[in-house]
């Protein structure tokens, strides 16, 4: 015998369904502060990165090289994007527990031995929640008097991304002993 499904208990078995094969959340966070080859190696140390990659953030253009960057001119930062999955790492958690603690973020326009605008420490946000979130973890790390000077960290809306050269993803994961001035400080907030 074959039974007939009403259009609303149809809609409901539907949507359950979708449901159970629906994507898992994902969201984008954007950072800069100083080489991305280092800023990625210790972003990439998070549980829940779903993908990482570096390029050039916060100029105007899209159409940017590295030759044009480095220059400091074009108004880009060396910069990380990290997909990640927000039921295993929070927006704040990946901030405070791995960006502010892989590199200084009392450094102005630079990182140890890179010098210029493009090794800035910035927060590209994506949404007015990352922002109120990026302003929060930025306060609570520059109270915390874990760094002894003062906070210089960037927040700005994202604006733009260009990926950098493929010779530059996974830099040190191809390279494990090339250039790296970043590691995860011992302290924690």
């Amino acid at each position: 015998m074959m039974r007939t499904l009403s259009l609303t208990t149809f809609a409901t078995l539907l949507a359950l369904a979708t449901a159970a094969h629906a994507e898992p959340k994902r969201e984008t966070a954007v950072v800069a502060g100083g080489c991305f080859w280092g800023m990625e190696n210790v972003m990439r140390k998070a549980p829940g990165i779903v993908s990482i990659e570096v390029g050039y953030a916060g100029g105007a253009r899209t159409d940017v090289k590295y030759e044009d960057v480095e220059t400091g001119k074009t108004g880009h930062a060396e910069s990380v994007r990290i997909v990640f999955d927000p039921s295993v790492i929070s927006y704040q958690d990946l901030l405070l527990h791995y960006f502010f603690r892989g590199h200084d973020p009392t450094m102005l326009d630079h990182q140890n031995n890179d010098w210029g605008p493009q090794y800035r420490s910035e927060i590209f946000t994506t949404t007015p929640e990352q922002a109120r979130i990026a302003q929060a973890v930025k306060l609570r790390v520059a109270v915390s008097g874990k760094w002894h000077k003062p906070i210089v960290t960037r927040i700005e809306p994202m604006t733009t991304f260009v990926r950098a050269e493929d010779y530059h993803q996974d830099y040190l994961v191809r390279n494990p002993h090339g250039y790296n001035d970043h590691y995860l400080r011992d302290f924690d907030f």
